[in-house]
């Protein structure tokens, strides 16, 4: 079989590095631009205006109730089981209705002078701390327009970092959810600068009292009063240049302080010319593409901003009104929408796979094996280019309906996507392809193309984004090794970044001096010249959901409980959190025995015991909460070993510091055994 190369080497290797590979459709110059004319983002929508007009652009769904159910949950507590009863809120949502590419631009222009005849001029900053919505992509673009920088931060990030995002980038003005201005108020006594908040969506009376009430503050308005404010008092656009900061994206903070990633237009919109030149070509014109992942993650930016240039139709959406069980009284999101693109990190699609299995195991106990059969002739059949519509039809139409019915195809990206989910939902649902990238690259350094299929393929460079391996020798990783090529991936290119905001430090750090940004990520080149990520450098690991955890950090936190002898936090980025092994402190283990009445008092029984694992486990979780960690630092599981971890054993070294290859080496099968139980 021939295969098509999708990248070539366009320099020749150097001693501990590869040659420079980029991708067939620049080998000679990496690309800036998607079209004449297009160099900021605001030519992005200015062009989208001119090509596609009053075309849908993007689709909102309204609230029309809200509903409060109370539910029943089962805990496990000191290793017994309670129930207790909790309140959850859902939501009855409209249809969808939309808005033209016309109209977001006057809506754009309206904002951005309304932000203007608040006081904000060219490279102010204003910080978006808000939920995914054409709002906030319309304020944006506002800001953009007035050459007014925009910071961004997760709506999920904690106060310490949020503060931080706000005094280090010296914001004046909040872009906030309104059922985000409790945190807010609890920070401002402490970010003296900022002076003006607009806030979207439902807020409550005292909270919004309450910041009247500070004498920081000179103006509180809400999304519509601003838009509003500048269609009273247009004032000229300052359009930017390419080389104009227009974005400050912080990174989420799980591990540590969160760093401002600089992306001026020219970045982003080199990123928006690199993947559009890879998937334009499949994109079709009645294309729709589900948006509610993060915006301030620059994956969802990347796309959301590509999705305009293409001029395919956005629908809004949210993690909590994806599905129909997260809803009353009508359809979730993906049903509603029905998009034929949907993009997500790997724990979206993880859950996706448990949904659809739970579906079929719930049909009977023969289904189950009828289906997996389905999956595995269907995965025979294409893989000989044989058709497959039959199978299709018969068994996995009722799959593709739980989506909407029109998804041709998915893109994962974030962290790597388990192989296996990968296939299971490539041959039941549709192609799911992979991408590799980073904040610090606009999103995207690699695509595989869906016309290109392989499991565990990110794909080739993309045409902005030129790539070289480097020895990474303590890790057995070289650009010599065979058949594959490894080593720690730099990437280079007009959609790189040019550093971090007032951390000089950690920009010269994290860039040689000819101006390759060393990732941290282990890559090797696959025949076809296209790159698989196999490793981490450092003990900073990407999560299946895309978070960052340190487990240096994790272990210093769990370690100061009294039972804790050592601990090592293991973490798959093929999963959502980590697990954990631990040593125990004998005398400890045995008092938690006693005081649970346990009818042994054995060290070797009880940390054989699958009780004394439950109850460890609660105890851990319950320190993690006090200690202030966040949801994906908080291990799912724990392995108790009984023997201390010495220098003689070969798993810590004289320093006491942890040998993380040997322990994961010694222990490899209880790791698995963990990991694997996050799956069921």
């Amino acid at each position: 079989m021939v295969q098509t190369l999708h990248s070539i080497q366009v320099s020749d290797p150097q001693p501990g590095e590869t040659g420079i590979r980029r991708n067939i459709l620049s080998p000679s110059t990496l690309i800036k631009s998607p079209a004449s004319g297009v160099h900021t983002l605001v030519d992005i929508l200015e062009y989208a205006v001119k090509t596609y007009g009053d075309k849908n652009g993007f689709g909102y769904r309204k609230v029309e109730d809200t509903f409060v159910e109370e539910k029943e949950i089962t805990k496990v507590v000191l290793g017994e089981t309670v129930k207790e009863k909790k309140l959850w809120t859902f939501q009855k949502l409209s249809g969808y209705h939309y808005i033209s590419y016309t109209q977001a631009k006057e809506a754009s222009n309206g904002l951005g002078a309304g932000l203007v005849h608040l006081g904000l001029t060219k490279g102010d900053r204003l910080l978006l701390f808000a939920s995914t919505s054409y709002e906030w992509m319309f304020i944006a673009h506002g800001a953009f327009t007035q050459s007014i920088t925009i910071a961004t931060a997760y709506d999920t990030l904690g106060e310490d970092g949020l503060q931080h995002s706000i005094n280090e980038t010296q914001t004046t003005t909040c872009f906030v959810n309104g059922d985000h201005l409790k945190t807010l108020l609890r920070i401002l006594p402490n970010c003296a600068r900022v002076d003006k908040v607009v806030y979207r969506g439902d807020a409550k009376q005292a909270e919004l009292d309450a910041l009247r009430s500070l004498p920081q503050i000179k103006e509180l308005l809400s999304y519509d009063q601003l838009l509003q404010l500048g269609l009273d008092h247009p004032h000229e656009p300052v359009h930017p240049s390419a080389e104009d900061l227009a974005c400050i994206m912080y990174t989420s903070g799980s591990t540590g302080t969160p760093k401002g990633v600089m992306l001026t237009h020219g970045n982003i919109v080199a990123g928006v010319a690199g993947s559009a030149s890879m998937l334009e070509p499949l994109a079709y014109p009645d294309d729709t593409v589900l948006a509610y992942l993060p915006l301030a993650h620059v994956l969802e930016f990347l796309v959301q901003s590509l999705c305009i240039f293409l001029g395919l139709t956005l629908g809004y959406g949210s993690i909590r009104t994806l599905t129909d069980d997260s809803v009353r009284g009508c359809r979730g999101d993906i049903f509603e929408f029905a998009p034929s693109i949907l993009t997500g990190v790997p724990q979206v699609w993880e859950t996706i796979r448990k949904t659809i299995m739970k579906k079929v195991i719930a049909r009977g106990p023969r289904i189950p094996s009828i289906f997996n059969a389905a999956i595995e002739l269907k995965d025979y059949l294409a893989s000989y280019g044989l058709p497959t519509w039959l199978i299709d039809r018969v068994v996995f139409k009722q799959v593709k309906l739980q989506l909407g019915g029109r998804l041709r195809y998915g893109l994962s990206g974030g962290a790597p996507l388990a192989t296996e989910t990968q296939r299971f939902l490539s041959v039941a649902l549709c192609p799911i392809v992979g991408g590799y990238g980073m904040t610090e690259s606009v999103g995207m350094c690699t695509i595989l193309s869906p016309e290109y299929f392989a499991l565990g393929d990110m794909g080739a460079p993309v045409p902005c984004t030129e790539i070289k391996l480097v020895d990474v020798p303590e890790a057995g990783y070289f650009a010599t090794n065979k058949p594959k090529p490894q080593g720690e991936i730099y990437i280079r290119g007009p959609s790189v970044t040019s550093g971090y905001y007032l951390q000089d430090d950690v920009t010269k750090q994290a860039f040689t001096e000819d101006g390759w940004l060393m990732t941290g990520d282990i890559g090797e080149w696959n025949e076809t010249g296209t790159l698989s990520i196999i490793d981490r450098k450092k003990n900073l690991v990407k999560l299946s959901n895309g978070e960052y955890i340190a487990l240096e950090k994790l272990e210093s936190k769990y370690k100061s409980a009294m039972f804790v002898e050592n601990m090592c936090v293991y973490a798959d980025p093929l999963y959502p959190r980590p697990v954990a092994l631990l040593v125990p402190v004998e005398n400890q283990l045995v008092a938690l025995a006693k005081e649970n009445d346990w009818p042994t008092n054995d060290f070797t029984a009880l940390c054989a015991s699958a009780d004394t694992r439950k109850l460890v486990l609660d105890l851990l979780q319950q320190h993690a909460l006090a200690c202030g960690l966040k949801g994906a630092e908080i291990i799912a599981d724990v392995w108790i070993c009984k023997d201390l971890w010495t220098t003689e054993s070969g798993l810590v070294t004289a320093a006491q510091k942890l040998k993380r290859h040997d322990i994961k080496a010694a222990f490899q099968k209880e790791l698995d055994q963990m990991t694997q139980g996050m799956k069921s």
